[in-house]
């Protein structure tokens, strides 16, 4: 793929992410326009919105198993994985923000690797609590909906800190709390 062309894709699959979780109704002409290319652009490459969609929870899924890799969620010490994970996570959920759930309904292939993706992060956080750094007394699953809404919380409310920052403070509260001391 030429220079030019694989810019052009990467810049319709970032506004179609992006316009896409703002309202799925967005039709392929506004991303297009959005992304500053023509539509006939957009309509080679992907035959309907369904098509799009689906290519934009592709790119989202790998960005997400290379913050997997990266982190080495599997053979760092967990507490420098989480931050890791963390801290490259939070752009991947800023830059690509369409809901998972509903990637899952739509889309049997991303909805296989999203559930691989999930047991994944859920082994690392078993994995976390029986090396001792999360608690025993509280579910893996609570343990995991906490992680995912505090770094849902970082990535789109506080969106000015820096992927580090945010990384630090979920870390900060994950592993020690929110109550005084």
């Amino acid at each position: 793929m030429r220079a030019d062309a694989a810019r052009n894709l990467d810049l319709v699959l970032r506004t179609g992410a992006r316009l896409l979780a703002e309202d799925p109704a967005t039709s392929m002409s506004t991303i297009a326009s959005a992304a500053g290319v023509d539509r006939r652009t957009v309509y080679r490459r992907f035959a309907t919105r369904e098509a799009l969609l689906s290519a934009v929870f592709m790119a989202k899924l790998d960005n997400v198993d290379l913050v997997f890799e990266q982190a080495r969620l599997d053979e760092a010490p967990v507490q420098v994985a989480l931050h890791r994970y963390v801290e490259g996570i939070v752009p991947v959920s800023r830059q690509w923000p369409v809901d998972m759930h509903r990637m899952m309904r739509g889309d049997p292939t991303a909805y296989a690797r999203a559930r691989e993706q999930s047991r994944r992060l859920d082994r690392f956080v078993e994995r976390a609590v029986d090396e001792g750094l999360f608690r025993d007394d509280l579910p893996v699953g609570w343990l995991r909906a906490l992680l995912d809404q505090v770094v849902s919380t970082a990535a789109h409310q506080f969106t000015d800190l820096a992927p580090p920052e945010a990384a630090d403070r979920v870390v900060e509260s994950l592993l020690n709390g929110i109550g005084s001391h």
